[in-house]
């Protein structure tokens, strides 16, 4: 099988396990009125996210603890991932648009899989692109601090090839988590701009969980 259809493949397989995790998510929680099309509900119970140590855009030591007091998206990828990641950096700068005031309470979490090549510095230059959103924060650290981190939001990544020209399979979801640090919901790429703000709008106007005891 050519290289292409390989990556092609691997990442087909990343994201059905990533909807299969939305769908459980779904499926635990669904209201007694059902659900609406496109529409992803969570408790925030899940056991998504947790403690890590990785470093900034501007190389300063960060942890958990930057969840704290805003709305947040995460997702896991890389600086040289040629087309999900730019495509996705660019639909959420669409959804913060549409999000209007609300917009100021949410941040984006860029976690970086491939910590060989994405240093702060990288991390940086790639953020300042043209049409992605002002304000996102790109992380980084060492294999086992990204391992770490990988880890606890369930997110798959691999590396593919040898040399210069290795790419990174990864998996698809972004994370939107509560001011609270906690996982809230699965906001899906192909839900577009539009209805992304409108399932993130209702995780934000949605009572606040109580912790587990």
């Amino acid at each position: 099988m050519p290289r292409r259809s390989i990556l092609l493949f691997a990442g087909a397989c990343a994201a059905i396990a990533a909807a299969l995790l939305v769908v459980t998510l779904v499926l635990v929680n669904r209201p007694a009125g059902g659900l609406q099309p496109g529409e992803v509900i969570s408790s925030g119970q899940a056991d998504i996210g947790g403690p890590f140590q990785l470093v900034n855009q501007d190389g300063q030591p960060v942890d958990q603890s930057m969840l704290q007091g805003k709305w947040s998206l995460v997702f896991f990828g890389f600086t040289w991932c040629p087309d999900y990641c730019p495509t996705t950096l660019q639909a959420l700068d669409a959804t913060k648009k549409r999000l209007g005031d609300k917009a100021k309470d949410l941040q984006i979490v860029f976690v970086s899989v491939d910590p060989g090549r994405d240093t702060p510095q990288a991390l940086k230059d790639y953020l300042s692109t043209d049409g992605f959103p002002e304000g996102v924060i790109g992380l980084t650290g060492t294999p086992e601090q990204v391992r770490a981190a990988a880890n606890a939001y369930k997110a798959y990544f691999q590396k593919v090839g040898e040399g210069e020209d290795y790419t990174m399979n990864h998996s698809l979801t972004v994370y939107l988590m509560g001011p609270d640090g906690r996982f809230r919901t699965a906001v899906a790429e192909e839900l577009g701009p539009e209805k992304s703000a409108q399932v993130i709008e209702r995780a934000m106007a949605a009572p606040a969980q109580a912790s587990p005891t």
